[in-house]
C-alpha cells in the first residue's frame, strides 16, 4: 500500500459468498488486504472445509452466520443483506458483493484510488425488465410465478401472480459495488417491507433482481439513476454456450484478462474477474499477481 493509503480507513469492504475451495477463498482474502472481508460459508459445505476457510483469518476478515444458500436460492440474498449490514458498521464508503471464486485484477491501492474519483456512486449494471436477453419472457416470469429450488431444478408453480404495485423491476448480476448509502437503503427497504422479501423470496433468482428492482425504484431509492456508474467491474469468461454458471479462468484466458483489465469503458476498466479454481489452474493467478496487481504470487498488494 501506498504511505497515503496506508494511513487511512480502506473505502472498501467486501461482503465474499462462498461455499467451497478453502484455499482459493484465502488467497482471495489475503489479496484484499487491507479491505476488510466479511465472508459467508453456505451451511451445506462440510465442517472440514468451512475449518480450513475460516481459521486463523486476519483480523479484518469477520465470518458472517451461516445460511443454506445455493444456486437460485432466496438465502443468497439474505446473505448478502447481512454482509451488507456488517460492512456498515465499518468507515468503509463502499461495499463489494464477491463470491468465493472471484479474484483482483488489480492492486488494492488501484481499486482504493477508482473509489475516491466516484465519491458517493456506484458500480452496477442492471437492465429494465423485460430484458430481450432473458428469455422469451424477457425474465418476467421469473416474477409472474411462485418458484422453489431442488438441488439444480427449478419448481414452478404454474399459476400466475399479482405483481407489486409501483416498482421498477430490473435485473443484473449480484456481483456490484455499491456505495455505503445504497447499500443502506436496500437494506432499510428489506426491513421495512416485508412484503417484498415475501415477493422475491418466491422469484427465481431473487439474487438477480432483488436489489436491481429496489435500487431502480424512485420511490424507494431517489436519485439512483445518477448516483451510479454503468459500468461493470468484473470479468467474466462467458464463451457462449448454454451453461447454468460460468468456465473456470485458466492460463490460457491470460490473454483475454489482460486485454480486458486494461481496457477502459468511461474511464472504468475491470478490477476482478471469476471464476477461478484451486484445483484447475492456479498458474494464471500467479500472473495476475505479478503482472496485474504488481505482487508476489500468492501474497498481498
Amino acid at each position: 500500500m501506498s504511505p497515503e493509503s496506508s494511513t487511512t480507513a480502506p473505502r472498501l469492504a467486501c461482503v465474499v459468498l462462498a461455499h467451497a475451495d478453502p484455499r482459493h477463498v484465502r488467497r482471495l482474502v489475503a489479496a484484499l488486504d487491507p479491505f476488510p472481508v466479511f465472508l459467508h460459508c453456505d451451511i451445506s459445505a462440510p465442517e472440514a472445509v468451512f475449518a480450513e476457510m475460516t481459521s486463523d483469518l486476519p483480523a479484518r476478515c469477520r465470518v458472517l452466520p451461516r445460511m443454506r444458500t445455493g444456486w437460485a436460492r432466496w438465502e443468497n440474498v439474505a446473505a448478502e443483506l447481512e454482509g451488507y449490514r456488517a460492512a456498515l458498521a465499518t468507515e468503509a464508503t463502499h461495499v463489494a458483493v464477491l463470491t468465493g471464486s472471484d479474484y483482483p485484477l488489480a492492486s488494492t491501492d488501484e481499486i482504493d484510488a477508482l473509489l475516491a474519483r466516484h465519491p458517493g456512486r456506484s458500480f452496477a449494471r442492471y437492465h429494465p425488465l423485460p430484458y430481450d436477453q432473458w428469455g422469451r419472457s424477457g425474465g418476467m416470469d421469473r416474477l409472474r410465478y411462485r418458484h422453489w429450488v431442488r438441488g439444480k431444478r427449478m419448481l414452478r408453480l404454474p399459476v400466475p401472480r399479482r405483481l407489486p404495485r409501483g416498482l421498477t423491476f430490473a435485473g443484473g448480476s449480484q456481483l456490484k459495488v455499491l456505495a455505503r448509502e445504497h447499500a443502506a437503503a436496500v437494506l432499510e427497504v428489506a426491513d421495512r417491507r416485508a412484503d417484498l422479501v415475501r415477493f422475491f423470496r418466491r422469484s427465481w433468482i431473487a439474487d438477480e433482481s432483488f436489489v436491481g428492482t429496489v435500487l431502480s425504484t424512485p420511490s424507494l431509492v431517489p436519485g439512483w439513476d445518477r448516483e451510479h456508474v454503468a459500468s461493470w467491474l468484473w470479468y467474466i469468461g462467458w464463451d457462449g454456450s448454454r451453461r447454468k454458471s460460468p468456465p473456470w479462468l485458466g492460463r490460457e484466458d491470460w490473454p483475454a484478462l489482460e486485454r480486458h483489465a486494461r481496457s477502459s469503458e468511461g474511464g472504468v476498466h475491470p478490477v476482478f474477474a471469476r471464476k477461478f479454481s484451486s484445483d484447475q489452474d492456479t498458474g494464471v493467478l500467479d500472473l495476475i499477481d505479478r503482472e496485474l496487481r504488481h505482487a508476489e504470487p500468492g501474497e498481498v498488494s
